[in-house]
């Protein structure tokens, strides 16, 4: 029986998308050590000929965090304000470690609207291969000092990740997230609950497991990456939601081992 997960180490071009929750801890502050590890994982990955881009989060609670508020803001304006705080200290943060290993980032906000507009989508694609070229790994996050309508936003960085990937022409996303893979029944209430190790083509049944429906507007959780994973298998690219936990597993994944669920462009 043909493994699908055999092929993923050809694949050249990858999107590593990051949660929040991989990059703090539950009480909100930074996680240096894993950023540090994720720095060091996708650094080695540019070392072996791979072309990457990180699709980051975190940076209202980063914000949050910085400016010292108990909560994260609930009102769009204060979570401009964390936003433009948490993206100077996250991009401090990401400058720092990946200069450890002498590699070069950049820093590429965006809105939804660029991938509405034909010329803006191709000076984006332009500005990304010739990123590329130059050995430097773009850190990708939504601008959301500006994004404030839903004409201009994105729901939530699962769903620009896989925008992301389908504007480089990439093979590979890989999603980290505060959940190691699609369950068959909710992990959280079932102790024996069955992940599911390779999803072929995302169906009714797979959205329903997900919590949601082919025409579900709903947003967050499984759902959002289930919808993610089907925009990327349509346009030919493979998605593997992960936990990160362990940054590093990221190797394990792409060599084939069966770690989290992949959603295969069969």
């Amino acid at each position: 029986m043909y493994d699908y997960r055999d092929r993923l180490s050809e694949h050249k071009r990858l999107v590593v998308k990051v949660g929040t929750t991989s990059l703090t801890y539950d009480n909100g502050s930074i996680n240096l050590k894993k950023i540090q590890n994720l720095a060091w994982v996708l650094t080695d990955l540019r070392n072996q000929g791979k072309e990457v881009v990180l699709v980051s989060s975190g940076a209202i609670a980063v914000g949050t965090d910085r400016l010292g508020l108990k909560e994260r803001p609930r009102d769009v304006i204060g979570k401009q304000a964390a936003s433009a705080v948490g993206q100077v200290v996250l991009m401090q943060i990401y400058q720092k470690f990946f200069m450890e290993y002498n590699q070069k980032v950049a820093q590429i906000l965006i809105t939804k609207n660029i991938f509405d507009h034909e010329v803006k989508r191709r000076n984006a694609r332009n500005t990304m291969e010739e990123l590329f070229k130059l050995g430097v790994i773009p850190i990708v996050n939504e601008n959301d000092t500006v994004a404030i309508d839903e004409l201009n936003e994105f729901s939530d960085n699962d769903t620009l990740s896989a925008y992301v990937a389908k504007l480089i022409n990439g093979k590979l996303l890989i999603i980290l997230s505060d959940i190691d893979g699609m369950y068959r029944s909710d992990p959280n209430l079932n102790s024996n609950a069955e992940i599911i190790s390779t999803v072929l083509g995302v169906n009714d049944e797979i959205y329903s497991l997900a919590g949601g429906s082919l025409n579900s507007l709903g947003t967050g959780g499984m759902i959002t990456k289930v919808k993610a994973a089907k925009m990327v298998n349509d346009s030919g690219i493979d998605m593997v939601i992960a936990s990160g936990e362990k940054p590093e597993d990221i190797f394990d994944i792409i060599n084939g081992k069966n770690i989290g669920t992949l959603f295969t462009a069969v």
